[in-house]
């Protein structure tokens, strides 16, 4: 019998002027995803993932310390509170990417993970922080991550987390299926360009090597005042084959739903015995400085 687990994934264009201040900005687009969430769930969606630092704009292109402002405790935070009621509400699980304050001074990137019926389970932090132009300067804001690839047990399966720049490293997203992930949630903020042409190869590709579903979220549009590149949306979700079975539009608020059956898991990984044939004694030059 089928395992079905429908999905959504939801990318949102940034809704108010970064010149309107940044409590207004942050508001303005916290009330857009509670709407967002609450449409996923009409829709059947049982798990929702949010992109990369969803209640803001990427900040990143500029360094500005008034971004710091932006942080919140997780899970003690207001946002993290509110999606745990809207995750009991709808009876979904929530993945939520925000701006974290550990200490005063001390800032990652991270996503909380909110079971069904509200639950916080816990979070996932960046671990690969990009510093480069024109435009990504997360080093001035993020701390590497600490917690290294935990897999949360949610209510409709085994989930795990990597981070936007985190995709371009294929020893993480091994680290998750070997964990016992069935699907992996990647939020990200990635613009047309040096990049684009990866959007479709990396996490197919992580799908096919550790055989578990890909739920891939970019945001869309153009950002001001920055304008470091057309970010371009396309969210999708791939299956443990590698082929994309839904995914969004490239420049406009969209909700990507699909019906995922995770008993493929095992039906493909019976086939590509990967994990079986494995030969990490042979792996050591991965790890070496």
């Amino acid at each position: 019998m089928a395992r079905m687990v429908r999905g959504g994934l939801i990318q949102a264009t940034l809704c108010e002027p970064v010149t309107s201040g940044l409590p207004k900005v942050k508001q303005r687009m916290i009330d857009k995803h509670v709407d967002l969430i609450g449409q996923a769930a009409d829709q059947g969606a049982q798990i929702v993932c949010l992109q990369e630092l969803f209640y803001g704009p990427y900040f990143c292109a500029e360094q500005d310390a008034k971004w710091y402002d932006l942080t919140e405790r997780v899970p003690d935070g207001p946002t993290v509170k509110l999606m745990c009621e809207l995750a009991k509400k709808h009876d979904i699980v929530l993945v939520v990417p925000m701006y974290e304050e550990d200490q005063t001074g001390v800032y990652y990137n991270t996503a909380a993970v909110i079971d069904a019926g509200g639950e916080y389970l816990g979070k996932f932090r960046k671990i690969h922080i990009p510093h480069c132009a024109p435009g990504f300067w997360e080093k001035f804001y993020f701390r590497p991550g600490n917690l290294g690839y935990p897999v949360f047990e949610t209510r409709v399966g085994k989930v795990g987390v990597y981070i936007c720049y985190d995709r371009h490293f294929p020893d993480g997203a091994r680290c998750l299926g070997l964990a016992g992930a069935e699907i992996i949630f990647n939020p990200s903020a990635t613009v047309a360009g040096l990049s684009e042409y990866l959007w479709k190869l990396e996490q197919p590709a992580h799908a096919v090597a550790n055989q578990y579903f890909v739920g891939a979220i970019n945001r869309p549009g153009f950002e001001e005042p920055w304008r470091i590149g057309e970010f371009y949306g396309q969210s999708y979700f791939c299956d443990p084959r590698g082929q994309i079975v839904a995914q969004g539009s490239r420049s406009e608020d969209d909700i990507v739903i699909a019906d995922m059956d995770f008993d493929l898991i095992r039906e493909v990984r019976n086939v590509w015995q990967f994990f079986r044939d494995r030969r990490p004694e042979t792996y050591g030059a991965i790890v070496e400085p």
